[in-house]
């Protein structure tokens, strides 16, 4: 019987959500990976897409073009 009841206590323990204070997120500058060369379509649509996440979260968005070998 006192088996049964330190595994509902731990049990009952872990459901327990840990309290952590809010953290102010992002700390630093997000970067936004486009995978094609700079001044296509899909970069142009990158930084529309960045300009306004940098508008909504209140965080600088830095654009890295990243060209791979299919693009």
């Amino acid at each position: 019987m006192l088996g049964r009841w330190v595994v509902t206590a731990i049990v009952g323990l872990c459901a327990l959500p840990a309290s952590a204070g809010a953290q102010d997120w992002p700390t630093r500058p997000i970067t936004l990976v486009v995978p094609y060369a700079a001044g296509g379509s899909v970069d142009g649509n990158g930084r529309t897409m960045a300009q306004r996440m940098g508008e909504i979260l209140g965080q600088q968005v830095v654009i890295e073009n990243v060209g791979g070998a299919g693009a």
